[in-house]
């Protein structure tokens, strides 16, 4: 795909949407944006709407017309929008069908019609649910345990469904830990935004069981490389991709890094497990290796240099 082509992000003024929006406009697409704002900060993005560089559509994925208006004139899609948390998800399974699943749906129907090229759908190692073994591939089986993880698989299913039918060329990415600068804090943020927050009041960290259970700690500039080979990628068609690091990282690891790079002598205390965590989960990423020279480069050491540097915790 060519960089002057015109591309849609959803979900554009997020977390990882706005690390996608700076990249991509500084390959030179032309870049539009459609996001409710319900999580994501016009502020992340405000100096490319400002500069003429990005078109801002405040939109709901939900909203068929909506949907409908904003893709018109685009060659490629990267869909980010969604509800993301997993607990939010518990206490609101209607409206998280209706965003990532109902939503997703509306998107496909649009691009079809339009005859839109290319779609790039954010998924979620949520899909794996409880892992069978490790580290996991793209054939593990799928075990969703919550309604963001079903909701997750579902987009998929109809993603590849449209491609399988030659409607569009779609692709899946699996997702692991996302970490890095803009995370925002609220009551479902991830661990690493929780330690730093507890960090920048002096309290001790909260670790949620024994601490023994791992993750795969992935930089946000390195999910933003992996987008963009799948948009740049014609041989990605009808794939699914994991998205990780490719290593596991205890709970406790982290809090213990996370400290010693702060150079800070808090304590980390342990509270019950969280209901729906799982216990063990890294990624295979041989196939995203293989496929599309995805190769991660920042380590979790230099990732959490950075977000402790930003938020003037080091000591």
């Amino acid at each position: 795909m060519h960089k002057e082509t015109s591309v849609l992000v959803t979900g554009g003024a997020g977390f990882i949407g706005s690390h996608l929006v700076d990249r991509l406009v500084n390959s030179g697409y032309n870049v539009r944006v459609m996001d409710n704002l319900s999580t994501g900060k016009l502020t992340n993005i405000l100096e490319h709407i400002e500069n003429g560089t990005v078109d801002f559509v405040e939109g709901d994925i939900k909203d068929l017309e909506q949907v409908k208006n904003c893709v018109h004139g685009v060659d490629a899609v990267l869909h980010l929008a969604a509800v993301t948390s997993v607990s939010f998800s518990v206490k609101n399974p209607t409206l998280t069908y209706e965003t990532n699943a109902a939503g997703t749906l509306n998107l496909l129907v649009a691009l079809a019609k339009e005859r839109v090229g290319k779609f790039v759908f954010i998924s979620s190692c949520a899909v794996y649910g409880e892992p069978q073994y490790l580290p996991i591939d793209e054939i593990h089986p799928t075990n969703p345990i919550s309604p963001y993880a079903e909701s997750k698989l579902l987009g998929e299913r109809y993603c590849l469904g449209f491609h399988e039918n030659k409607l569009l060329k779609s692709v899946a990415l699996r997702f692991f830990n996302v970490y890095g600068l803009r995370q925002g804090l609220n009551d479902y943020s991830g661990v690493i935004t929780r330690f730093v927050d507890k960090l920048k009041q002096g309290l001790p960290l909260i670790v949620y069981g024994d601490g023994s259970q791992t993750r795969d700690f992935i930089h946000v500039s390195d999910i933003v490389e992996a987008i963009q080979s799948c948009l740049e990628n014609e041989g990605a068609g009808g794939q699914v991709f994991n998205v990780g690091s490719g290593k596991p990282t205890s709970i406790n690891e982290l809090a213990n890094t996370v400290l010693s790079l702060a150079g800070s002598d808090l304590e980390v205390i342990h509270k019950a497990p969280r209901e729906g965590d799982i216990t063990y989960s890294y990624a295979d990423t041989s196939k995203a290796k293989k496929l599309l020279d995805y190769k991660p480069q920042t380590t979790l050491n230099d990732g959490l240099r950075e977000i402790l540097a930003k938020a003037q915790v080091i000591n």
